[in-house]
């Protein structure tokens, strides 16, 4: 990506597992980089969490802010006094797939089913999971962290454990 501001955006939603909205809608005051952490306030449900912030993505961040110097939002929209619309970041997520040539059907929250599935097969319990994501079901974080091939492969037969 060539905009740094674009990078930025999509690589913290995608680090933090963020809603479009909840993205959009972070405060420079929202980024812990002393705890590696990203607070999200009143995300779905009007619940707050605590998120986890790549050290790749905060690194794009620290350029990101040298370059556009974010005061109160984040992501600034067309003025600086609001935050980027859901609907621009839906459009910056669907001009970045295209330009790399990507043509499996995926949208702004595909990276959200990425980021959980991502730690699922990393071997994150789906408790954690759950609790990044701030869903209040388990069964909710369960549609999301689908059985992968590679989860697969790690599952042994507990008889292969036996010393026979």
């Amino acid at each position: 990506m060539r905009n740094l501001k674009h990078k930025a955006l999509l690589m913290v939603a995608y680090s933090a597992g963020l809603r479009v909205g909840e993205v959009v809608r972070l405060k420079v005051s929202d980024i812990d980089s002393g705890r590696m952490q990203i607070r999200v306030t009143a995300g779905k449900e009007e619940k707050d969490r605590y998120t986890l912030l790549a050290e790749t993505a905060l690194a794009v961040l620290l350029e990101y802010f040298k370059l556009y110097r974010p005061k109160e939002w984040l992501f600034s929209g067309k003025s600086m006094t609001d935050h980027l619309s859901e609907r621009s970041a839906q459009h910056v997520f669907k001009d970045s797939k295209t330009n790399a040539g990507i043509t499996k059907l995926a949208a702004f929250h595909t990276l959200r089913y990425s980021f959980a599935t991502h730690l699922l097969e990393d071997g994150a319990d789906i408790r954690f999971i759950q609790e990044l994501l701030g869903h209040s079901s388990i069964e909710t974080t369960e549609r999301y962290t689908h059985v992968t091939q590679k989860g697969m492969e790690r599952v042994k037969s507990p008889l292969d454990r036996l010393n026979l």
